[in-house]
């Protein structure tokens, strides 16, 4: 991950990339147990991860998403953004435990998140750290505060 665009010095966008690591750890953990041959602890460990992914968008779409989109910047890149966590969410919706394509439909699940997540770490947040104003950062932290990180004080940076 890159750390000269001063991501990290933004409270809400440091949240957001801290969120991301935690997503792709937990990634690490559904894909080790996939290669092991345990279906039923790969989908707990992904029902898990999809929670944690539901709140993260949320936080994403409602703070920083949203105030770009009212400035009127970047528009194509957040409907971009917007339109794969939606493919994911059908992803994952379709997905069957028992069925012959688990295994296949998990690993791309997952293959595309880390593509996205890398998309926004090195693509929208440092664009929203030099285009977003006061009013668009208020939007952030209104987000934010009204939906909580689901990372535990132990596990974020700025603690």
């Amino acid at each position: 991950m890159c750390e000269h665009c001063g991501c990290r010095e933004v409270e809400s966008i440091r949240e957001l990339r801290d969120e991301h690591d935690a997503l792709s750890g937990q990634a690490f953990h559904v894909r080790h147990a996939l290669a092991s041959g345990d279906r039923g602890a790969a989908r707990v460990l992904l029902d898990e991860l999809v929670s944690h992914l539901v709140q993260h968008v949320t936080r994403e779409e409602l703070g920083m998403f949203a105030a770009l989109r009212t400035q009127g910047e970047f528009a194509d890149e957040v409907a971009a953004l917007e339109g794969e966590h939606r493919a994911m969410d059908a992803v994952v919706a379709d997905l069957d435990l028992d069925g012959p394509d688990f295994v296949a439909r998990v690993t791309a699940l997952l293959d595309d998140l880390e593509a996205h997540i890398e998309r926004e770490d090195l693509g929208i947040f440092p664009v929203a750290v030099v285009t977003l104003g006061a009013t668009g950062w208020a939007t952030v932290e209104a987000a934010h505060e009204q939906h909580p990180t689901f990372l535990a004080p132990d596990v974020r940076s700025d603690v």
